[in-house]
């Protein structure tokens, strides 16, 4: 931040903690979440909720305003949303010349959530808050859901995702894709339930309602099969989230998150597409059925990624779409037909 901006910033800043619900109407007629046993409600309703995450804040800024979440909500359907909260510049690596993640341009990253969130809370829909990372960032999470949790204190809408896609700790050192083994990725698991239970307690001590808040877990949310051996135990608003992209990720998974729920384990799907682990490659339209019947059968919360213009199968939109819609047909790719969808059936 240059120098000559930090009175400016420092102001706006204080006028962010403004709670944005306490005078909104639309915000008192949204349930609060919770969760009982496996399942989630909606006050005393059950609910599967379904939305659309945006791409990384950093990466795709232009698509965080208000007039795009009016128009998806509006336009397509959806009544959740996720706010894909770049931490630190990782992104950088495969987008040179993007602005840094939030511990490098807090500001720039603060301003751009509370656009969605805020817009999300005025079309009385949910909206995730997510801390978009593979790496752990103990310090700077903390200090980032202080300043979110003291805005939206009273706002059931908001949900905390505190942890995108943990990697585990093998990946934290060397960022290798060679398979880490059983014993690193329990201890790892042991590092994020710290880490997860210190994040609770950070945003369970503000918030003036309880707040859902999503936990990862090891290897881009894999490993839910790992979690019942050792659960949190101190907060029982929760859920475990999990990850798919269903032309990589098979039974194999489902049958990994089986397991979780038999358990008493809750999960949430907070990111999922029809196309590869990559991001890219076909469309495999046959497993993503199979992946929807199954999260439709035990009514899996499900958000789809996302909105973002990058020439690959899960990016919604072509760089032609205008950045606050509405968008045409001609800019809708393949995948963003079979979300629009899934959201109105």
């Amino acid at each position: 931040m240059k120098k000559t901006a930090i009175v400016g910033a420092s102001l706006a800043m204080m006028l962010s903690l403004i709670s944005s619900c306490s005078n909104t109407k639309e915000a008192e007629t949204v349930p609060a979440l919770n969760v009982r046993g496996t399942q989630l409600y909606a006050g005393d309703e059950a609910v599967r909720l379904k939305g659309i995450s945006l791409g990384w804040h950093n990466i795709w800024p232009r698509f965080y305003n208000e007039s795009a979440i009016t128009y998806m909500h509006n336009e397509w359907g959806a009544n959740l949303f996720r706010a894909a909260i770049g931490a630190d510049d990782i992104a950088r690596a495969d987008n040179p010349g993007i602005p840094d993640g939030y511990m490098g341009e807090p500001e720039f990253a603060l301003n751009h959530l509370y656009a969605v969130v805020d817009a999300a809370i005025a079309n009385n829909c949910y909206v995730i808050v997510d801390w978009h990372s593979h790496l752990l960032h103990p310090e700077a999470a903390k200090e980032f859901f202080t300043t979110v949790a003291t805005k939206y204190a009273d706002c059931p809408n908001v949900i905390y995702e505190i942890f995108n896609e943990p990697v585990s700790r093998e990946f934290e050192e060397v960022r290798s894709y060679d398979q880490p083994t059983e014993e690193s990725l329990k201890a790892y698991w042991q590092d994020l339930k710290k880490y997860s239970e210190e994040l609770i307690e950070t945003i369970t001590g503000i918030s003036k309602v309880k707040p859902l808040i999503l936990v990862g877990c090891p290897q881009w949310d894999q490993d839910i099969h790992m979690i019942p051996e050792s659960p949190i135990t101190s907060y029982d608003n929760l859920m475990y989230t999990v990850h798919f992209y269903a032309a990589t990720h098979k039974e194999y998974l489902r049958e990994r998150s089986d397991y979780a729920m038999s358990k008493g384990i809750p999960v949430f799907i907070s990111e999922c597409a029809a196309c590869e682990a990559t991001g890219d490659g076909y469309l495999d339209e046959e497993s993503w059925n199979e992946w929807d019947k199954w999260a439709e059968e035990k009514s899996l919360s499900t958000v789809v990624w996302s909105i973002s213009d990058k020439v690959e199968t899960c990016s919604m939109l072509t760089s032609e779409a205008a950045s606050e819609g509405p968008w045409e047909e001609s800019v809708l790719k393949p995948w963003t037909k079979i979300v629009i969808d899934w959201l109105k059936k």
